[in-house]
């Protein structure tokens, strides 16, 4: 497991729309692995092995995280954005933020009183950033309308192998898939593997679709996280016991493929890797909620990242989760002919 890939891809800001960052990482990171990398005109990047092989599997996450976009600037300097993707409003007021332009990145602060705190309506319509600006002009000359803003977070590693950065959903599904086409490449898969880092989940899912649409494949493995159930005052009588540590999720959802999930429980019986089990009534609100309907139709099998705290600037994974992820699906994909 290369652990600068996964920092580096971590260190990006890649807001829904604005991934533009983050794919360039995994085009230099892939550019030795893959066959092909293809690309297409919203910014999804995928990259091949195979592209010989009649069996076409496609691997899925998304690149792009929750965030904001600068909407408007005030007279007096301040920022107004407009949400992109399901932040948390109160996460943002007195926090430090940074903002993604095209020549660098600018630092500043979400306004925050004591009265904003009890503003139970708060979103992010109600932010002001302030960047130092005293005035519109003096903020124009460092942003732009449409840059991103995210909180300016950090990577920290934990005890017992846990870690915490922003924007693990899904990231770092994104470096699951890319170090499981690699890992299986290693291993002699014969299959045709695509491995899809999507756009716009967090808004639209539009890249999904896009990539579905012309890798057309035979079956999917999506990969995205999962909400764990062993913090707080979370439930379990919908969704299941999920635990950080307890190794990759399976979907018992309409949507998943039956013979898949068998498929995959037996890859990770054959491994000692241990899988839990989650329940998802209808949709799942990932990837695979379009893939699936692409086409005539396409299989899908969901393998999730149990994330403790997901959309906080401090969500937490477990390193021995992410390498069984990478390992099972590895093995999935070694056990298709090509």
């Amino acid at each position: 497991m290369n652990e600068r890939f996964l920092e580096d891809i971590l260190s990006e800001i890649s807001v829904s729309g604005l991934e533009e960052p983050v794919q360039e990482v995994v085009k230099t990171y892939m550019k030795d692995y893959s066959d092909e990398i293809r690309e297409d005109d919203i910014g999804d990047v995928i990259c091949v092995l195979n592209p010989e092989s009649t069996r076409r599997i496609m691997l899925s996450a998304h690149a792009d995280e929750i965030g904001a976009v600068i909407s408007n600037v005030k007279e007096n300097g301040r920022l107004q954005v407009v949400n992109r993707g399901g932040i948390i409003p109160f996460t943002y007021p007195g926090q430090q933020i940074q903002i993604r332009t095209k020549e660098k990145t600018v630092y500043g602060v979400v306004e925050a009183t004591r009265e904003s705190f009890g503003n139970k309506e708060l979103a992010a319509k109600h932010f002001l950033v302030d960047i130092g600006a005293s005035t519109k002009e003096e903020a124009l000359s460092q942003v732009a309308l449409g840059d991103a803003v995210v909180p300016d977070t950090h990577i920290r590693r934990m005890m017992n192998g846990r870690f915490t950065a922003r924007a693990l959903d899904d990231r770092l599904g994104v470096f699951i898939i890319m170090e499981a086409l690699r890992r299986a490449k290693e291993k002699g898969c014969k299959a045709g593997v695509y491995a899809a880092s999507t756009v716009g989940e967090e808004t639209t899912k539009n890249g999904a679709y896009w990539c579905a649409a012309r890798i057309k494949p035979d079956l999917a493995v999506v990969v995205d996280v999962t909400y764990c159930s062993d913090y707080g005052d979370q439930g379990t009588a919908e969704a299941g016991t999920v635990i950080l540590g307890g190794g990759p999720v399976l979907c018992n959802s309409p949507i998943a493929a039956k013979k898949l999930n068998d498929r995959m429980k037996a890859g990770a019986y054959g491994r000692g890797i241990p899988v839990q089990i989650e329940a998802a009534g209808a949709f799942t609100h990932t990837d695979g909620d379009l893939i699936h309907f692409s086409g005539q139709g396409v299989p899908v099998v969901f393998v999730s990242i149990p994330l403790r705290y997901m959309h906080t600037p401090a969500e937490v994974a477990d390193m021995r989760d992410v390498e069984n992820c990478i390992e099972l699906i590895a093995e999935f994909l070694c056990g298709y002919e090509g």
